[in-house]
């Protein structure tokens, strides 16, 4: 945890984002709205436009980039930086873990990930059984599959897109983006976990939760939450679901 902020300055949270991202930055200033007393947000980006199983997929991940892009981040003062990205939840938490690390000795400050925010937020409501909602091609998504079974959660249904290029996936349309998560919620799973950073299923929540009955944990609002518990603030927000209001 960092030290308090002086008084009177917000939280500043600092994002490390993907170059190609597009959903990202709007839909976490729209979601600060309701808490823009508190919390001012401050993105630096890696180079990042397409995800597959690949060399050249993997290079655009490697740790001294996220490092210099955290570096940057540092000039602004900021109580944490995150990694907002989901890379982890197929290439291994482990490589999260040692980014943390890194951005930490780099910075002196907290890190985290989107993927270790997902892990954190199942944990802290006792959730196990999971859906996954995903714009990936089959081949990224089942490696996700297989590396949440190896964190001990069980996939109840899993649903994709099919798409590699990262402006694509920004672009998918609320209908398809109902779909998946529509199919994502077979087998009766305890939350429905939406695992990109440029897939616009946050706007979609609410809708989403009435309809389906069923709590959704989206990439971009869950990140925000572990942001803001590990630089000591306390997150609800009204309007973006019902794990972010504090619910079940």
């Amino acid at each position: 945890m960092t030290d308090t902020p002086p008084a009177g300055r917000k939280t500043r949270i600092g994002h490390i984002t993907p170059s190609s991202n597009t959903v990202l930055e709007p839909l976490t200033y729209a979601m600060n709205r309701a808490c823009d007393h508190k919390f001012s947000h401050h993105f630096s980006r890696v180079q990042v436009t397409h995800l597959a199983l690949s060399a050249a997929s993997e290079m655009q991940f490697q740790l001294q980039a996220m490092t210099d892009s955290a570096r940057l981040l540092n000039h602004a003062a900021p109580d944490c930086i995150v990694w907002n990205g989901t890379s982890a939840s197929w290439r291994g938490a482990e490589s999260d873990i040692a980014l943390c690390e890194a951005i930490t000795a780099e910075t002196g400050l907290p890190a985290s990930t989107s993927t270790l925010a997902f892990y954190n937020a199942y944990k802290s409501r006792g959730w196990s059984r999971i859906g996954l909602a995903l714009p990936y091609t089959e081949d990224v998504s089942q490696k996700i599959r297989t590396e949440y079974e190896r964190h001990g959660f069980g996939i109840t249904a899993a649903s994709s897109l099919g798409l590699r290029d990262n402006l694509e996936i920004g672009n998918a349309s609320s209908e398809r983006i109902r779909t998946v998560l529509r199919e994502a919620s077979k087998g009766t799973p305890d939350c429905i976990a939406v695992v990109c950073t440029n897939f616009n299923a946050t706007a979609l929540i609410d809708e989403m939760e009435k309809e389906l009955r069923i709590p959704i944990v989206d990439s971009i609002a869950v990140t925000f939450w572990e942001a803001a518990r590990i630089a000591g603030v306390d997150l609800k927000i009204d309007g973006w679901g019902r794990f972010l209001a504090g619910g079940a």
